[in-house]
């Protein structure tokens, strides 16, 4: 995603995703599908970087567009609440926070921290634990 900011475009629409402990950012191309919470194969951010994942009423889950390759074709991440849409350019602000393992960075969103998700590491985790893929 930082690639996408830098590149070519000067600004393009943006997710705020709502996990527990933290909030991730994307850019909207990567989410393919939100669904409510369901029994599907997924991935907790929280536990994936060593911390709890909670599991709250207003839990959804994110389907994004698999980026890598592992052999997925979506991978589904459970948030806390409803995304948020923003506008994210190329005048980002990096904060200076301590990093998840499957975390790239940590920006200044508007008000909010946002940290950018390893999207290939994640997928790598799904794949080296042997889940099936969502919607593939």
């Amino acid at each position: 995603m930082l690639e996408l900011i830098s590149g070519q475009r000067s600004s393009l629409t943006g997710l705020l995703l709502p996990l527990g402990d933290r909030t991730l950012v994307l850019p909207n191309v990567a989410v393919a599908e939100l669904i409510g919470q369901q029994h599907l194969p997924l991935i907790g951010v929280e536990a994936a970087c060593g911390t709890e994942t909670p599991c709250g009423e207003r839990a959804r889950i994110v389907v994004l567009n698999a980026l890598g390759d592992t052999g997925l074709r979506y991978l589904a991440v459970l948030l806390q609440d409803i995304p948020r849409s923003c506008k994210l350019d190329s005048q980002l602000n990096y904060v200076d926070v301590a990093l998840g393992s499957l975390e790239l960075a940590a920006v200044q969103v508007g008000e909010q921290v946002a940290r950018v998700p390893d999207l290939i590491g994640l997928e790598r985790l799904v794949r080296d634990a042997q889940l099936q893929p969502v919607l593939g």
